[in-house]
């Protein structure tokens, strides 16, 4: 009887640290089109992203700094003070989409299936897009 009391408390504390990292959006991401990979991670306070790869790297020339424009969008951050929200495994800050050049409203969530959602919206979130990432090797 105490082996299997133990062996159930093993295998309980065993399960709340996989749950526990499962819901931490610490490391590197891979895009859902695979074309870029980010990397997460604490900065002032809040958590921050910056492409550590593309598939085909290309310039920032949307960036609204003319200055920036001819600089890569690797090593840009685009994930910028997320800050967690009051919804369990959600954190909230902006999102710079290199794509357009645009700064929004950004949430990231984890899912209970390790996968992270990462949403860019404007207009007070009535309008939102999504990408969905998987946990990538450096």
């Amino acid at each position: 009887m105490k082996r299997t009391t133990i062996f159930a408390a093993a295998l309980v504390a065993l399960l709340d640290v996989a749950g526990a990292a499962a819901a931490d959006p610490h490391g590197v991401w891979l895009r859902e089109s695979g074309s870029a990979k980010i990397k997460i991670d604490d900065c002032s306070g809040g958590l921050c992203g910056v492409v550590v790869w593309e598939r085909n790297p290309r310039k920032d020339i949307y960036n609204p700094d003319a200055a920036k424009r001819g600089e890569p969008v690797i090593g840009r951050t685009v994930i910028l003070g997320m800050k967690p929200t009051d919804k369990p495994d959600q954190w909230k800050g902006e999102v710079y989409n290199a794509e357009d050049g645009k700064t929004y409203t950004g949430y990231v969530t984890m899912r209970a299936d390790g996968k992270l959602d990462l949403q860019g919206c404007v207009f007070g979130g009535l309008i939102c897009k999504s990408d969905t990432w998987s946990r990538s090797s450096r």
